[in-house]
């Protein structure tokens, strides 16, 4: 097994030396803040794909990388409410299509009636894909400002929590990650895969 993980592709071992190498330099973190952003309202990749190895690279950037990220998402959320609420029917019916999750978005609206601030906050911990919350919260017209408490403690949580646990089990996750780096990057994805097989069959 060993082996076969040890020939991961050039390209992956070349994107996780970019981040461990350049954690400490604006350009990279403003790349994972703009990922952040953009995940919160169109892109598919999560921004912890880029805060893992930033952090094992630098354990010290731990707090502010989990800081800017959740003030980055939290933003990118917005956007994905203003899209709900004003574009919906051209930009947001788009980004619902091309994902392929019209069951869940719909279920979600339905969803606001009954749970509302606490939906928002609990499905912002999850690993279902945040652009689903943040549009349909728009579509629903949903209190603006309780989208944006429960978007803070939402993401905040998620991006603290991973800062954490890589600030005090980091030397010993990354001799893994480094040893296994395809299995573990596929792993990160394969959760976002899931995420978004848990919206579309399982609402």
């Amino acid at each position: 097994m060993d082996n076969i993980l040890e020939k991961e592709p050039n390209f992956l071992r070349r994107m996780y030396n970019w981040c461990l190498e350049a954690a400490d330099t604006k350009r990279a973190q403003y790349v994972m803040y703009a990922v952040a952003f953009a995940e919160s309202s169109f892109f598919p990749l999560p921004p912890d794909l880029m805060l893992i190895p930033m952090v094992l690279a630098n354990r010290l950037l731990a707090w502010r990388l989990a800081f800017w990220a959740t003030i980055a998402s939290v933003i990118g959320g917005m956007l994905g409410y203003a899209i709900g609420y004003y574009l919906f029917a051209t930009l947001g019916q788009w980004i619902i299509e091309t994902y392929n999750l019209h069951n869940a978005f719909y279920k979600f609206q339905t969803d606001f009636q009954t749970y509302g601030f606490l939906i928002i906050m609990l499905k912002g911990l999850t690993p279902i894909p945040y652009k689903l919350v943040t549009i349909a919260s728009g579509v629903a017209k949903f209190d603006l400002v309780q989208f944006l408490g429960a978007s803070i403690i939402a993401r905040s949580f998620r991006f603290y929590l991973l800062s954490a646990m890589l600030y005090f089990f980091g030397p010993l996750a990354k001799k893994y990650i480094e040893k296994y780096l395809t299995l573990a990057l596929l792993s990160s994805l394969g959760i976002v895969i899931i995420g978004f097989a848990i919206v579309k069959y399982l609402g």
